[in-house]
């Protein structure tokens, strides 16, 4: 893919644009000298505009590793060791803004990618928008978009990252194997039970309804189709070749007034004395010894962790796969003070993303006069943030997807949000009154 130097649409600024769809993208710049993670914050933040929207195509910037680590400037590619990956990526049921750390096991000594649960999604409009990842001494890493906080994580947490940088302090034992006669069936069919001799298992389930009587004016040599009788043979048929022409079938119009057509037949109704095959009623298993586990022993891999052991970053690259082209790159900033980044925020992000607002506003209006095309892109807008609400993070890609398919196809918006309100009652019910918690 080609990189230009181009100007955002509608300003005077100018970015690092993506020019072409369906491209593999590379660029990387060193910076003079690697900054440590290690002392105090620092903050990663870049703003990326997808002027063309974005439907399948990745956003993200990687912060890589010295070249000591193996890699060079002019062979910059997917596998360049990076410290951290972050930023927007949105393709099929992925929706997310990545936050990845890739940490050294301090057992094994391999590097091993840990991923942040429930990142925030990816805004779904053609504005600037900035991206901020405050990394702090206490552990603590929050994710910014737009300067309003979208997630806050602990890097030592199991809740927060997968795999979590700490292993678990013990592990299933795989040498421990189920006994043979281990049974996990809570419920078995009751063993003394007989069938009853009235019980007929070849009893229909439906059986003709003998007190239903044809109704009056039913119409029994009327056909429910007729010949379309204003249907013409058209002149280029030929019956050689294209056989012999019938006319299409319509409704025949007497059988709109009369309460049917054709030969009338019994309609059927629920057999009384249907019950279907028999089986025995099941009772508590008196053997039954529970779900077997095997038992725990502790992790070898096991080892503890005050802080992770960050690698500094020695350059930014940015290295994609789009579909997409129109994705602009601008403003990428490394800080050590938040108070820095959040300056840039307000002076270089914020007005340029008033500007674009007000635009997209008036576009907005004027495509579609009644303001449906305006009120959808608000209506997708708000429910990209109910998926970000932690108690669905666990039907998060669900949500996602439902909107997906109604960006797609505007007509579905109202059973889209028809579903998305079912998912969120149904675990509103799961909070107020319990059950059992899904695997």
């Amino acid at each position: 893919g080609v990189w230009k130097h181009s100007k955002s649409e509608g300003h005077d600024d100018y970015g690092l644009l993506v020019s072409e769809k369906a491209r593999k993208y590379a660029i990387v710049n060193e910076l003079n000298e690697p900054v440590s993670l290690k002392d105090g914050s620092t903050v990663l933040q870049f703003e990326t505009r997808f002027q063309n929207g974005l439907e399948c195509g990745g956003a993200y910037l990687k912060y890589l590793r010295p070249q000591e680590a193996g890699w060079k400037a002019k062979l910059f590619d997917n596998e360049s060791p990076y410290s951290i990956m972050f930023g927007p990526d949105k393709c099929g049921a992925t929706n997310k803004v990545h936050f990845i750390l890739k940490h050294k096991n301090p057992k094994s000594g391999e590097y091993v990618e840990h991923h942040l649960k429930y990142p925030p999604s990816v805004p779904s409009d053609k504005l600037t928008h900035v991206y901020t990842a405050i990394l702090k001494p206490d552990n603590e890493v929050r994710i910014l978009i737009d300067g309003e906080e979208k997630k806050k994580a602990n890097f030592l947490s199991a809740d927060d990252f997968e795999p979590p940088l700490i292993p678990a302090k013990t592990i299933p034992d795989p040498d421990d194997k189920k006994p043979e006669d281990w049974d996990e069936r809570a419920k078995i069919p009751d063993p003394n039970a007989v069938k009853p001799d009235d019980w007929d298992e070849d009893a229909p389930m439906e059986i003709e309804d003998e007190e239903a009587v044809k109704p009056e004016g039913w119409l029994d040599d009327e056909p429910e189709e007729i010949d379309d009788p204003e249907a013409t043979k058209p002149e280029d048929w030929d019956d050689e070749e294209d056989g012999e022409w019938e006319a299409p079938k319509i409704d025949n119009p007497k059988c709109e007034t009369a309460p049917g057509c054709g030969e009338w037949k019994r309609p059927m109704k629920m057999n009384p004395a249907y019950k279907g095959k028999w089986s025995a009623p099941l009772i508590d298993n008196p053997n039954y010894k529970g779900i077997w586990k095997p038992q725990e022993i502790p992790n070898p891999d096991y080892f503890e962790l005050d802080k992770p052991d960050f690698e500094p970053i020695a350059a930014v690259g940015i290295e994609i796969w789009t579909m997409q082209d129109g994705i602009l790159f601008d403003n990428i900033l490394i800080a050590k003070n938040d108070k820095v980044a959040e300056s840039y925020r307000e002076t270089t992000w914020k007005p340029k993303f008033e500007v674009e607002k007000e635009k997209q506003k008036a576009e907005d209006e004027s495509t579609d006069s009644d303001g449906l095309s305006g009120v959808q892109k608000k209506v997708f807008d708000v429910l990209y943030k109910v998926a970000d609400i932690p108690f669905l993070s666990e039907y998060k890609l669900q949500i996602l997807d439902l909107i997906e398919k109604a960006e797609k196809q505007p007509n579905i918006t109202i059973g889209v949000i028809v579903s998305i309100l079912v998912i969120i009652l149904t675990v509103l019910f799961r909070l107020l009154f319990g059950g059992k918690k899904q695997v």
